[in-house]
């Protein structure tokens, strides 16, 4: 006989009350979050690695950062200019560089532009620093053993790149990861 006030719709012994699903509600918002916290984690892992790689990228597009007091050159002028040589050689020296030798161009090759650094495979490092000092210079290659670079002047040359203006080329490499 059933008791008054029930029906036939009695919970089993042991579940009085209990109703799971705010429970549920609770672990899947808790599962959501926890999983939102991940997501995000690995977001900035990914964002910082891609940052690495693009500073690393600009560091190797930067040109090498070289002491100057390291650097031989041969500053000579091929233009019709007098004295041009002997300027520029004192303004590299004032700016740390070597200069043994100062004069005119007597390859007899033409010189147009900025002007030309020549190099051996030796000096590859050095012109490729000096290309920072004397903006639009194009660099020629040659058979020399040495590490010398014949800074040679032509016709359109005007000035070397300002201070500022080197130290913000140089900068990449400088404050590049080392384990670029």
């Amino acid at each position: 006989m059933s008791e008054p006030g029930s029906d036939s719709t009695r919970r089993p012994p042991g579940t009085r009350g209990r109703r799971p699903l705010p429970a549920l509600v609770f672990l899947l918002v808790l599962a959501l979050a926890a999983l939102g916290v991940w997501w995000n984690v690995l977001g900035d892992e990914r964002a910082r690695d891609r940052a690495e790689a693009a500073a690393c990228s600009d560091a190797d597009e930067a040109p090498p950062s070289l002491d100057p007091a390291t650097v031989t050159l041969r500053v000579l002028n091929a233009t019709d200019r007098g004295g041009l040589a002997g300027e520029v050689s004192e303004a590299l020296v004032a700016r740390g560089f070597v200069v043994d030798e100062v004069g005119n161009d007597d390859s007899g090759a033409e010189v147009t532009g900025v002007g030309e650094l020549r190099f051996g495979s030796r000096g590859r490092e050095a012109a490729d620093f000096l290309t920072v000092f004397v903006p639009g210079v194009t660099e020629r290659p040659d058979t020399r053993a040495d590490a010398r670079v014949d800074v040679v002047l032509g016709p359109d040359y005007a000035e070397l790149a300002p201070p500022e203006q080197v130290a913000a080329a140089l900068a990449p490499a400088a404050s590049a990861d080392p384990t670029c």
